[in-house]
């Protein structure tokens, strides 16, 4: 976390955001949500997505797609 710009927790909140307003039948990667987290100004690898996913409880996405 550089200069601790946002806590994790903020991250998280931020990551089940992008998640829950996803589009269900193209669910994004955890590079994807990496990608959308960056745009927001949001430096994170894509293992620290991961990472938090998990302990959000977010499956990965090619269990979040709904046909």
């Amino acid at each position: 976390e550089q200069d601790g710009e946002m806590s994790w927790e903020a991250v998280k909140a931020r990551l089940q955001e992008i998640v829950d307003n996803e589009n269900k039948k193209k669910p994004f990667s955890d590079e994807l949500l990496a990608g959308k987290l960056r745009e927001q100004g949001i430096e994170i690898a894509r293992r620290t997505v991961v990472k938090y996913r998990q302990q959000l409880g977010i499956p990965a996405a090619r269990l979040r797609r709904e046909y």
